[in-house]
């Protein structure tokens, strides 16, 4: 059967989602545990991949599974051998053609930042800003982002397309903490970090809006902002 799983991660003690060479990919822990239960090699297939340091509160892989066992008992198996830095929320059934990255409809991110607030505890998990921000000029920054647009400005590395959706980018402000979200058909290469740098250089007075929407509107000529560090990101949402 195939089976749609919903994982948890802290991405500060791994090297990212993707398998590597190494061993200290998500992936390969999470395949060497299924490998381990079933008796034979078993393949996991993720939502797309985080970065190392990158979180997840919702990340999905889907994988197949001969073994007969209830998806119950599979699920506590699983979270028993697995480390602490990952957990397994739920397993589903699905159809024989599902994929788990084909499949995305839409997926949800958040940038959390800490602001003028050091803690040490929080380092592998918020970015600290000390700055003032102009949360109102980056909420209108924002709106630039939203529909369909050509992102190269804002992705890391080359790639064939860079066109995709952005449906919804919301701030929330919460004691020490300002949180930035984004929805949307698909992100690429370091993308939602490229486009909260943007927004904090916009919100630090670095560039003006107008500089934004430039580069929105004129993908082929090359403008770059900040990028920040992958801590304070996380992948929280996968809808099919």
């Amino acid at each position: 059967m195939r089976i749609l799983a919903r994982i948890a991660y802290d991405g500060s003690k791994y090297l990212g989602f993707q398998r590597l060479n190494n061993g200290k990919g998500i992936q390969n822990e999470i395949e060497e545990v299924l490998s381990e239960i079933a008796g034979e090699e078993v393949m996991v297939h993720g939502s797309g991949r985080t970065d190392a340091g990158v979180h997840a509160i919702d990340q999905c892989v889907h994988f197949d599974f001969s073994l007969d066992i209830s998806l119950e008992k599979l699920k506590y198996i699983i979270n028993r051998n697995l480390s602490d830095g990952i957990v397994v929320k739920s397993l589903e059934e699905v159809s024989s053609d599902f994929h788990a990255r084909r499949d995305v409809l839409k997926k949800r991110y958040e940038y959390v930042l800490l602001l003028k607030k050091k803690n040490p505890f929080l380092s592998n998990y918020a970015l600290t800003v000390y700055q003032n921000l102009d949360i109102d000029k980056m909420k209108e920054c924002s709106l630039l982002f939203l529909g369909h647009h050509d992102f190269r400005n804002f992705v890391s590395g080359t790639r064939e397309n860079y066109e995709t959706e952005i449906y919804d980018i919301s701030f929330k402000v919460s004691d020490d903490f300002l949180k930035i979200s984004f929805t949307g058909r698909a992100f690429y290469r370091y993308m939602v970090r490229h486009l909260v740098g943007a927004l904090l250089d916009v919100g630090m007075g670095k560039v003006n809006v107008d500089e934004v929407k430039l580069a929105i509107e004129k993908p082929l000529e090359k403008r770059s902002f900040a990028v920040v560090p992958a801590q304070g990101l996380y992948l929280i949402n996968v809808q099919y």
